[in-house]
């Protein structure tokens, strides 16, 4: 098992503090959420996305009509993040790390920041899409596509300050999600995954000046984990692992919990040798021998330090680009137990011991998953993994777009049932030896040829899904032809909101899945769905915009995908009385 401990007293001295009833403190806005605001990415520090509002509910949402439209004015990649409420105000950034704040009630605008971006970030592989912003402590933060953090007040909009952390046009890595604002520190994880460069990582800065208090980088350096290459060049020097998505924070355990991307190249072209650590060969054959640790990782760090207390490599030797850096960590007490939920990119769910990092089982969300025949449920031990050389026709499932992408799931903490979208979608990789490109550019680092296919047998589609968490029995579900590709809303009043890729957001009853209510946005979305309450009224928020990488890779299988219009629109919706 991979677990690593920096302390051998810790459990000890967490079974102390828990009995003396002391935890360190987070963000009183985002640890004690007011019920009608969404303060952070994911709402609260567990991750839930859940809404406690019941004004909306079962027997009046086919009452939801439109209360207002706020327009981005920028449809480049679309509308990819999830907007905050606070106090009935909405904080949300557009493509370009444009910021807005507007009226929750009317949508009319209160103020706007539009950045200076770096010439030539716009031809790096990733953006210029964001995901959020963050608000604690009076200010608005946010990392941007040149690869700095910015903090505005939250009032008027006015910088307070801004801290360069990445030399973007060198390593080609940026800030696409949101900060996690914890105490009074930031925590940024950066892209860098498929890009044949270093300088990407975790990073802690201070809310108050942005000063750079600690740095994790991801890449552990090693012959066991970063082989020399064909070329006869370390491949740590290419590795390319970066963090960008949003981590979760446990105040009781003061533990940050972060996933990291696959590293570089996607497709490590040299066939493993025969065992289940085959990965392990001889150095100097392939693109990266090694486990290449601490890419395709979940990891457990103290906010204030960067201090890695446990880790857990999901996958070791990433052959797939199936990376642990997208989904969220759901965090949820059974009992005395402490509980965290992880699902991978690969599309099996990790039920962690997020005390030690203990696999208590390992599920899966797929119908078709061939790149390894399981998951050891009490281990986490890959079983019988594969090789895409070594497959019948080069095919394997699912795809580098996922089981499911980073677009979030939503846990409903008073009925133990979680929401959450999934993509049946496979694809033919080709491996062939490939130098990286670095100039002028840093370039994507694929290692392959690609080809996204149905799986064998089946029609390519996607579904959103009502699970038991912790056993991954399947409750409900609702059938799509397209993938599943926006975020998850479940409320207390009964309800699941999901959109799909045509621009068609759905309510549902969370009890059996039944549809109750849908409107056409004329675009779809890949952002987050939220609910709040603006002058004692409850709104459902949607992001409408279709954008990000999938688009263009489902388009080999959906033709007309390529015909959805593009947008970059806030829909509120309400109740009419």
């Amino acid at each position: 098992m991979a677990v690593r401990w920096k302390h051998s007293l810790f459990v000890a001295l967490v079974a102390i503090g828990a009995a003396q009833g002391t935890q360190a403190a987070g963000v009183s806005t985002i640890e004690n959420a007011a019920p009608g605001d969404w303060p952070s990415y994911h709402r609260d520090y567990q991750s839930n996305r859940f809404s406690p509002l019941t004004q909306i509910n079962r027997n009046n949402v086919k009452r939801l009509s439109v209360a207002w439209v706020h327009q981005s004015g920028e449809i480049a990649a679309g509308l990819q993040g999830t907007p905050l409420a606070i106090d009935g105000v909405i904080y949300y950034t557009a493509s370009y790390n444009k910021i807005f704040a507007v009226n929750g009630r009317t949508g009319q605008e209160i103020w706007h920041y539009f950045p200076k971006i770096l010439d030539g970030v716009d031809k790096l592989p990733v953006g210029p899409y964001s995901r959020g912003v963050t608000v604690a402590n009076g200010k608005l933060f946010f990392g941007t596509i040149d690869g700095r953090a910015i903090a505005l007040d939250l009032k008027t909009g006015k910088p307070v300050w801004e801290a360069q952390l990445l030399d973007t046009l060198t390593c080609g890595c940026m800030f696409t999600s949101p900060p996690l604002a914890v105490k009074d520190k930031l925590i940024f994880g950066s892209t860098g995954g498929g890009i044949p460069t270093r300088g990407g990582g975790i990073f802690g800065l201070s809310q108050s000046s942005g000063e750079k208090l600690w740095y994790f980088d991801p890449v552990l350096e090693g012959e066991e984990h970063w082989g020399m290459n064909d070329f006869g060049e370390s491949s740590a020097k290419y590795a390319g692992v970066g963090a960008w998505h949003v981590g979760s924070y446990d105040p009781s355990l003061d533990l940050v919990f972060w996933g990291t991307s696959n590293p570089s190249p996607w497709f490590d072209w040299a066939s493993p040798l025969d065992g289940p650590k085959g990965y392990l060969r001889k150095s100097g054959v392939g693109a990266r021998p090694g486990d290449n640790l601490y890419s395709s990782s979940v990891l457990a760090m103290r906010p204030d330090t960067g201090e890695l207390v446990w880790y857990h490599q999901e996958n070791p030797h990433d052959d797939w680009d199936l990376d642990s850096t997208l989904g969220e960590f759901v965090l949820l007490d059974r009992g005395d137990r402490k509980l965290m939920l992880h699902q991978g990119k690969g599309g099996y769910v990790y039920v962690y011991d997020r005390t030690n990092g203990k696999i208590q089982n390992v599920w899966k969300i797929n119908k078709h998953s061939t790149y390894v025949q399981s998951i050891d449920p009490k281990t986490g031990e890959l079983i019988g993994r594969t090789h895409p050389s070594t497959m019948k026709d080069n095919l394997y499932c699912p795809s580098i777009i996922g089981g499911r992408s980073w677009n979030p799931g939503s846990y409903n903490p008073e009925t133990g049932v979680w929401f959450n979208s999934r993509q049946e979608i496979c694809q033919i990789a080709k491996v062939r030896p490939e130098r990286p490109t670095l100039d002028p550019l840093p370039g994507w680092y694929a290692g392959a040829d690609l080809k996204w296919v149905h799986p064998p047998g089946d029609k390519a589609h996607g579904a959103l899904d009502a699970w038991e968490p912790l056993t991954g029995k399947k409750l409900w579900s609702v059938h799509d032809d397209y993938p599943r590709i926006s975020g998850v809303l479940s409320t207390k009043g009964g309800l699941v909101f999901s959109m799909d890729m045509k621009g068609m957001v759905y309510a549902y009853d969370a009890g059996s899945g039944t549809e109750l209510w849908r409107f056409n946005t004329g675009s779809g979305t890949r952002g987050g769905i939220i609910s709040y309450m603006a002058d004692g009224e409850q709104y459902i928020l949607v992001p409408s915009g279709i954008g990000s990488a999938v688009s263009a890779i489902t388009a080999g299988i959906y033709p007309e995908v390529g015909d959805i219009p593009a947008g970059s629109s806030l829909f509120a919706f309400k109740v009419q009385r």
